[in-house]
């Protein structure tokens, strides 16, 4: 609870001052730069060609495409990003 509660603190401070937008907007540019972009939407299709257009939804695409989305992030932006918070919660201690 207690860990949730440290998160939700930090959540807030990362949108109070702009960081959080910050960060999605980095994260969105190193992951096209990288081509993680195009690898997942090229496996989308793939999805859709074997099940059918008729027989996949929304859903089901989000849910077959996540775990590979996850795993296909390269572990230097996963760095860099983490590094970006840790300065981030050094600069504001307080919290």
């Amino acid at each position: 609870n207690k860990d949730a509660q440290m998160r939700a603190t930090i959540n807030q401070k990362l949108i109070e001052t702009g960081e959080r937008e910050r960060l999605k907007e980095l994260l969105r540019a190193k992951l096209i730069e990288c081509g993680w972009k195009d690898q997942l939407k090229a496996h989308c299709k793939d999805v859709i060609k074997e099940k059918g257009l008729e027989h996949v939804t929304v859903d089901d695409l989000v849910a077959e495409i996540t775990p590979k989305g996850r795993a296909l992030v390269p572990d230097s932006v996963k760095k860099e990003l983490l590094q970006r918070i840790r300065t981030f919660l050094a600069q504001h201690a307080s919290l």
